[in-house]
């Protein structure tokens, strides 16, 4: 646990959290930190290589971003992410982490953290906490308040469930972006070609949400360029599906994308999975989901 690696040597500004989501309130917090700059302090995320929710909560929750698309994230928001090994700290006393960790270890002179921050074993030591410990070793600290949209507390567990409900609308306002997933592209049964709608198949990694199965139109980001698209997330009843997958077939796209990452973005949810009597069903359906989903895609263009 070292910033020498890719530091510049300034005093450190590290925002501390779990940042599962990287949500409003997250940023917040990080943006905290990054404004340390203009101190001439080194702004930097902590994160924790493994989320503790593996560890406590394994396959309950899952996590809402894989960690390339948080540590792209955080990147945008100016900040580069350090990351600390939780099984060297999960037992660390709240003293033992201001003390070994942040100060002695990572020479961190500013902290910024959420209203709810806890650390230390068995989750021991609050904000409060925190600002009392840091006081001793001179190291500054803001807590950041809560973050509300439309009168809700943003918070990752709220964004899970509105993902696990098909809720793109409420995940993306507390997020502050359009949720999505960059996901490297594998081979299929190719289906969906014989159907008319060739489709991009991606397999979500073990540990990642996978949101609510069923039909949504999406946007496809690949080489710079966004193009619409109608994604399926499930079992695919009618073909005979074991494990959960994202389908999206790109309108206006034709080239090929295996083993390249395609982002993803579904933009709203049109309707449950449902298995069809026959292939002919299906595929009359898959046309007008197509026609629908490009008809959002315009609106969502049309407001941007």
């Amino acid at each position: 646990m070292n910033l020498s690696q890719g530091g510049t040597g300034a005093p450190v500004a590290a925002a501390l959290g779990n940042f599962d989501g990287l949500h409003l309130g997250h940023a917040a917090v990080i943006e905290a930190a990054i404004r340390q700059r203009n101190r001439g302090f080194e702004p930097v995320v902590l994160k924790f290589r493994e989320h503790p929710m593996r560890f406590f909560a394994p396959g309950e929750r899952g996590l809402i971003l894989t960690d390339e698309e948080d540590e792209r994230r955080i990147a945008l928001l100016g900040a580069r992410v350090v990351y600390l090994d939780f099984e060297a700290v999960r037992n660390l006393s709240p003293a033992e982490f201001v003390d070994g960790v942040l100060s002695e270890a990572l020479g961190v002179r500013f902290v910024s953290c959420g209203y709810n921050y806890r650390f230390g074993k068995n989750a021991a030591g609050s904000a409060q906490t925190l600002k009392t410990l840091c006081e001793k070793k001179d190291i500054e600290v803001r807590v950041c308040g809560k973050v509300e949209y439309r009168g809700m507390a943003v918070s990752s567990t709220a964004i899970r469930e509105a993902l696990k409900n098909g809720d793109m609308a409420l995940a993306n306002g507390m997020l502050g972006y359009e949720y999505g997933y960059g996901l490297k592209v594998v081979h299929g049964d190719a289906r969906g070609r014989m159907l008319g709608a060739p489709t991009a198949n991606q397999i979500f990694p073990a540990g990642l949400l996978v949101p609510k199965y069923g039909v949504y139109a999406s946007k496809a980001e690949y080489d710079g360029r966004i193009y619409p698209g109608v994604t399926n997330i499930g079992l695919r009843p009618t073909i005979g599906g074991s494990d959960p997958r994202s389908e999206t077939h790109i309108l206006g796209f034709d080239g090929d994308l295996y083993g390249k990452t395609l982002r993803v973005s579904p933009i709203r949810y049109l309707r449950e999975e449902r298995r069809f009597d026959s292939l002919e069903e299906l595929a009359a359906q898959i046309a007008r989901d197509k026609a629908l989903s490009f008809e959002i895609y315009r609106e969502e263009v049309d407001h941007i």
